[in-house]
């Protein structure tokens, strides 16, 4: 997403009201910049606990998530624990990347489950699955104690062994990672306080792990994916206090990887994008707790360059979960396995810090764009979640099986439908960021202040925001105007229009003194318009507002292993190969109206008559069994198919 051009200043008159409206985005961040230097960010989100989604598509989604994860046994789950721990257990051990004989095993049963139904009992007061998430605690505190050297893992540690003698092993640190990071979100999400003495003896012993390993041997080793490790550690000495986690931290860096991105330099074709996005993320946490710049250009610079150079249009990267080509290059790379789904969760956390360091509005489009291209719609009724999100045209998605899979994007897409409410609502002292469009309710109780979101967003082209206050006070709530928004944004207040002019991509702040009962209504009027792929302006994707639309190209595959993956496998055997794109308009310079026509804004229905092409076009949130093509050709190709 790259930053344009835009109007940074907007005021109108105060009245009586003491209504003050400013629209700020790099403005903003300038002003921030002046201000002295706070690690911590200067915004801040709102506690889960304050937040609670109202009906819609968000919170349906979240309870289907819920009823998966309430599915899972939590004996199946610590099998290979107690195994590896040498107490005995008699459950039948889950399938896939959870088989006693997988080097990954553990991921999902001690780390993604442990964070997700944290975040649900936070998010949405699910005490049911804060119960499992609380008897899972104390069977892996069991398990560490019987070890007795405050290692923690489903596997032995003979698979660090191997990691320190160079042999082929698949990722035990990043399977460590996870489980350290369920622990401390049992911890802070829940207060569960014997999780947080387990994390932090898993913490003690990765500190101690490198002692007496030369710097190049380490490094050698780091070459293996170790997950969110430099992050999880400075998350623990931010819990703790205690700066040995910082250390052990910065244990976990590679100079390799981190000094290109500190020189903005892109060499990262050729890496492997969700073994390198947490390294990034880690990154961030440190610029956060230390306070040191270098941390915060290393972030920033890397996520303008993927989302700007390597991004495909649902919000997503990566090929064969990797940046095959050169930056700016994605011709030729639409296939079945592009935009591995870890990635797009990874990144949306990567956002979510680079902005509250920055309140640059272009950060909650990008996470928006994700939102709800990427994650919306990679869950399907029964709460499987994919993997990969096939680019090419005429495929379909496929998902992991309910006991046979457990695939490091099972685990991101149950942590990430448990936490919709996260980003919707930041802070900055005693001001209100809306970042997101979704129905839901804010209650500030240290303020008195409760900030109804009442909105059918994206079949409505807007929102309404109602206070609620037991205390009125001045404040100021600022509201995202995004980019893609058309010149016809309106708002009112107490139903009275506000002569003003918000530009695309910023903030609208409006401060005045709050009262019970005021509204904001605030119309987001969406258009067509379209996106070329980078590296062939002849293939483009089309867009309605934030949404990127699909061709329906049909049914796809039945219920069968072409839809559901019975193992550990990723990609459903014998693909077939991918259709030729459909054709859109003859000229790559034709408007996006022109061949495509809004046949419904409400049920959000098009149709779009292209070059021998006539067919539905829907959100791709929206599709469910249908092969599907997101991409157009127009005009001639460099695109082989």
């Amino acid at each position: 997403m790259m930053n344009r051009s835009r109007r940074n200043f907007l005021r109108t008159s105060t009245g009586a009201a003491g209504l003050c409206m400013v629209a700020h985005s790099a403005v903003a961040h300038a002003l921030l910049a002046d201000e002295p230097e706070h690690p911590a960010g200067k915004l801040q989100p709102f506690p889960l606990a304050s937040v609670r989604l109202s009906p819609g598509i968000f919170k349906q989604q979240e309870e289907i998530n819920a009823r998966y994860l309430d599915s899972l046994a939590v004996d199946r789950l610590l099998h290979t624990f107690r195994i590896t721990a040498g107490i005995s257990s008699s459950a039948t051990p889950y399938k896939g990347w959870e088989d006693p004989t997988c080097e990954l095993r553990g991921h999902f049963a001690g780390g993604h489950f442990l964070s997700a139904v944290a975040l649900s009992a936070a998010g949405s007061g699910n005490t049911v699955l804060r119960a499992r998430g609380e008897e899972l605690v104390s069977g892996l505190a069991s398990c560490q104690k019987k070890i007795g050297t405050r290692y923690l893992s489903a596997y032995p540690g003979d698979l660090f062994e191997r990691l320190t003698q160079g042999k082929p092993v698949w990722a035990p640190f990043y399977t460590y990672h996870k489980i350290m990071a369920g622990l401390l979100d049992m911890y802070q999400l829940t207060g569960n306080t014997d999780a947080l003495q387990v994390a932090e003896g898993m913490g003690q012993w990765a500190h101690e792990f490198f002692w007496g390993i030369s710097a190049d041997q380490r490094q050698r080793m780091l070459r293996t994916e170790y997950g969110g490790m430099n992050e999880v550690l400075v998350n623990l000495a931010s819990v703790t206090n205690k700066d040995r986690y910082i250390d052990a931290a910065h244990a976990f860096e590679q100079p390799v990887f981190l000094d290109a991105l500190a020189g903005r330099r892109d060499e990262l074709q050729g890496l492997h994008a969700n073994t390198h996005v947490p390294k990034i993320i880690g990154a961030a946490r440190m610029y956060e707790v230390t306070g040191d710049r270098r941390y915060r250009e290393i972030a920033e610079y890397f996520l303008s360059e993927v989302l700007s150079a390597r991004n495909y249009v649902i919000g997503n990267t990566s090929q064969d979960e990797h940046w095959k080509s050169p930056a700016g290059h994605l011709e030729e790379t639409l296939v079945w396995t592009n935009a591995e789904c870890c990635v797009a969760y990874n990144l949306m956390k990567l956002q979510r810090h680079v902005f509250s360091w920055t309140a640059d509005a272009r950060w909650m489009d990008a996470y928006e764009r994700a939102l709800f291209n990427c994650r919306l719609g990679t869950q399907n009724a029964q709460g499987l979640k994919q993997y990969f999100f096939p680019l090419a045209a005429g495929y379909w998605r496929a998902y992991g099986s309910p006991e046979e899979s457990f695939w490091c994007c099972t685990g991101t897409g149950a942590e990430e439908f448990a936490k919709f409410a996260d980003t919707v609502y930041f802070r900055r002292g005693s001001d209100i960021f809306v970042n997101q469009f979704i129905a839901s309710t804010l209650n500030w109780k240290d303020e008195g202040f409760v900030l109804e979101q009442v909105t059918e967003f994206p079949r409505e082209q807007g929102t309404t925001l109602k206070v609620k206050s037991s205390r009125p006070a001045p404040r100021a709530i600022h509201v995202r105007i995004p980019g893609w928004v058309t010149e016809d944004a309106q708002v009112t207040i107490n139903g009275r229009p506000v002569e003003a002019i918000a530009d695309p991509g910023s903030y609208l702040s409006i401060r005045r003194n709050w009262q019970e009962g005021d509204e904001i209504r605030i119309a987001l009027p969406m258009r067509l318009h379209h996106e070329p792929l980078p590296g062939d302006d002849s293939i483009t994707a089309a867009l309605y507002g934030p949404l990127v639309l699909a061709a329906d190209l049909g049914e796809g595959p039945s219920d069968g292993p072409m839809r559901v993956i019975h193992s550990g496998e990723t990609v459903p055997k014998n693909l077939p190969a991918a259709d030729p794109l459909p054709k859109g308009a003859a000229d790559p310079g034709t408007k996006t109206d022109q061949w495509i026509t809004v046949d419904s804004k409400k049920d959000l229905r098009f149709t779009a008559t292209g070059e021998s092409t006539r067919c539905d076009v829907i959100p791709m949130y929206q599709i469910r069994e249908q092969r599907y093509s997101i991409y157009w050709q127009n005009g001639n190709s460099k695109q082989r198919t």
